[in-house]
């Protein structure tokens, strides 16, 4: 055998401009990426490629930008996917969770949690997103989780987990039955598809725990090599339940009792103190921001949060765009468009959260939140091959002079060309190749209509309707 000859690899990706987000941020004029299998093999300019390598397939070229996908580390795929803006935009926090969203959960059935998931997949793929971590509001696992395997995501996931709340009574379980809800789903859903969708420990949160699921929620994590998800403050309702409770704030008491750590992921953290932003520093604790629903649902974000302090002392902060009546959209681009702004403004400060570090929260940041670093959120060689195509020939993309620029603050989702998951495409020209997306958009307006109606809940929109 020639040893000079190309190597035979399954794939090479070109473009115009490769943003590795590697260890030195590199970003590759005319670069290329070689796949093999499901993982990258190199990453480099597009002639030293081709003459290294014989792809059995050539795909990009100098219209597009190739980048890592990005990792949505919270976002409710049930519940929520197929009642998207059914609740109104004028619900405070308390009537927006009880009053409309955990009783539309509740009436779901497995085939329409299985589209709900299906139907949220596909817009995170379509937009870029090739990873998520489940928010928990899953009830039929087991569809879901087959849905998600049939469109070819990247995901961890796990079902609704409470012990205290009564209501809706669909939900409703013991300290023990939640327990062995965790159990079940770590046993029976520990790996699929070759490891891209598997089970967390994954709760509710707030102040719907108690101690005991606490602890056994954090231990079973430890035990099976997981991560421990769950919803904290994001309004006043976490920590006044807490302080009443306790006489001590959520993080102080959760640090107390063994929780916070480097495999745990909090969502929202927007209601905190500095001794619990101390603590989550100092225990390793990944905070997922959702600036979407701070907005929507009146956090009070940009007046309390401290996401700059967190930043600033070490927490990783990674981001999510939550649920859809909360967000209403699943692209996480525009979600980290948000990030980059929100505390300019909030702060008078242009030198918060560059495009650079709010694109670095958006791959690098979501891998570390997900216990995932090792596999995905850069484009480096023995990584996995999730990768995503821009498409530059559009308004927003030009001229193109900055591409960090570009990818934060003028482009969003919808210029998503081409995206692979395990070096697989699963989205090709704009549409998701693995799944009938003509029946998949009348599936979830049949059953959308037939889930708001059997909720009982009132259409509140405020234009009359002929």
């Amino acid at each position: 055998m020639n040893a000079l000859a190309p190597r035979a690899i399954d794939l090479l990706i070109e473009g115009c401009q490769v943003v590795t987000m590697n260890e030195t941020r590199d970003i590759i004029r005319n670069g290329a990426v070689a796949v093999d299998g499901n993982t990258i093999l190199d990453v480099g300019k597009a002639a030293d490629l081709r003459a290294r390598y014989a792809p059995r397939r050539t795909i990009g070229g100098d219209r597009f930008v190739v980048t890592p996908g990005m990792v949505n580390t919270h976002i409710h795929i049930t519940g929520e996917p197929l009642t998207r803006g059914y609740v109104p935009d004028d619900t405070p926090f308390i009537e927006n969770v009880f009053e409309w969203l955990t009783p539309l959960y509740s009436v779901f059935r497995a085939d329409e949690e299985r589209t709900s998931g299906q139907l949220a997949a596909v817009e995170m793929l379509r937009s870029g997103t090739t990873t998520f971590l489940e928010a928990g509001t899953i009830r039929f696992l087991d569809e879901v989780i087959d849905g998600l395997v049939e469109v070819g995501i990247r995901g961890r996931v796990g079902r609704w987990v409470w012990d205290l709340p009564p209501e809706p009574s669909v939900y409703r379980q013991s300290t023990d039955q939640a327990i062995a809800h965790l159990e079940r789903q770590l046993d029976e859903h520990a790996s699929h598809a070759d490891g891209r969708i598997a089970a967390w420990s994954i709760l509710v949160g707030h102040n719907t725990c108690s101690d005991p699921l606490w602890r056994a929620a954090k231990a079973l994590a430890d035990e099976r090599g997981v991560g421990l998800s769950f919803h904290m403050s994001p309004a006043m309702l976490d920590p006044e339940s807490f302080i009443a409770e306790f006489g001590q704030r959520p993080f102080v008491h959760l640090a107390e009792i063994g929780v916070l750590d480097k495999n745990v992921a909090v969502t929202h953290a927007v209601r905190i103190d500095d001794t619990e932003l101390q603590l989550l520093a100092d225990t390793g604790t990944s905070v997922a921001h959702c600036p979407t629903t701070a907005l929507k649902v009146s956090y009070g974000i940009t007046q309390v949060g401290k996401f700059p302090e967190m930043v600033q002392r070490g927490v990783n902060v990674s981001i999510g765009t939550d649920g859809n009546n909360a967000s209403n959209y699943s692209d996480l681009m525009r979600a980290t468009y948000l990030v980059a702004g929100l505390f300019k403004d909030a702060r008078t400060d242009p030198q918060m959260f560059p495009a650079e570090k709010a694109y670095e929260m958006a791959t690098l940041g979501g891998a570390r939140t997900m216990l995932m670093q090792d596999e995905v959120g850069a484009l480096v060689p023995g990584l996995k091959a999730d990768i995503v195509l821009h498409d530059t020939d559009r308004p927003e993309w030009r001229p193109l002079l900055n591409v960090m620029n570009q990818l934060v603050w003028s482009a969003d989702g919808r210029g998503v060309h081409t995206v692979l998951v395990d070096g697989k495409v699963v989205v090709e020209d704009g549409h998701c190749t693995t799944i009938d997306e003509e029946r998949l958009w009348a599936d979830s307006q049949r059953m959308g209509e037939a889930i708001t109606a059997r909720s009982g809940l009132p259409d509140k929109a405020k234009f009359p309707i002929w």
